[in-house]
């Protein structure tokens, strides 16, 4: 698959510089506003189940610019600027970040999909009472990052009360994009003594995620289908701009 559009390389492009930076800046403004007001940005700008009544709807664009840990922020930043930036240089900045936002919100609505099939699981087990307890207890609980130690409890709150951080929807957009640019570049990953075809890398990482997703591992803390979420609507965006560009040329 070719570029679209080819730009000047440049080692930091403009949208991947900026990305870092507006991730960099909210990560240190949760420290400093939890620190010094004991207000938990996650809270208020992480993505919510649309039912939650800590849900927002700029959560759907916010969500994507948070993180839990300085280890979440540095991987999912380096990894951006290790694939992002490639993927700018052949797209130029506009489509670059239309993708990153569209794979950002892909990534939390199939998150959110999946979610309501497990709630509604959950749900037919319990009395509407017992139900509308957990959800609206949990909204406290959430706020001070402490759950249920009920199994079923604690997986209904988490689904409707824990939000959801980060950049790694996006991210997996990315990898998807860079897997279909460049399929037969060679990767080296760390413990892995031998170079292997990015691919092959793109097409094994989402296989382990959707593994990961189905097994779903208490206290994994992991969104895979999110993570799914954005390769999907990646590769849906990917072929609408290739068929695009053949009408043109017909």
């Amino acid at each position: 698959m070719q570029g679209f559009g080819r730009q000047g390389f440049s080692m930091l492009p403009t949208v991947v510089k900026n990305l870092i930076i507006i991730n960099g800046l909210l990560f240190l403004a949760t420290i400093s506003f939890h620190a010094s007001m004991n207000i938990d940005l996650r809270d208020i700008l992480g993505m919510h189940y649309f039912k939650s009544s800590l849900f927002e709807p700029y959560q759907i664009v916010t969500y994507m610019f948070m993180h839990g840990d300085i280890s979440h922020i540095f991987f999912n930043m380096f990894a951006v600027w290790m694939f992002g930036s490639q993927i700018e240089n052949a797209w130029g900045p506009k489509r670059f970040l239309i993708f990153y936002i569209i794979t950002g919100i892909g990534a939390s609505l199939l998150h959110y999909a999946i979610a309501f099939i497990g709630i509604q699981q959950i749900k037919a087990g319990m009395t509407p009472e017992t139900f509308q307890y957990v959800i609206e207890k949990g909204a406290e609980l959430s706020l001070q990052n402490k759950n249920f130690t009920d199994p079923d409890w604690g997986q209904l709150n988490s689904f409707y009360n824990f939000g959801l951080v980060g950049a790694s929807g996006s991210l997996f957009g990315i990898l998807l994009a860079f897997g279909m640019m460049y399929p037969n570049a060679s990767l080296y990953m760390m413990f892995i003594p031998i170079p292997i075809k990015a691919k092959y890398f793109v097409a094994g990482y989402g296989a382990l995620e959707l593994i990961n997703g189905i097994q779903d591992r208490p206290g994994d803390n992991v969104a895979h289908f999110a993570h799914l979420g954005g390769m999907l609507f990646g590769y849906i965006l990917i072929k609408y701009w290739q068929n695009q560009a053949k009408g043109r040329f017909r």
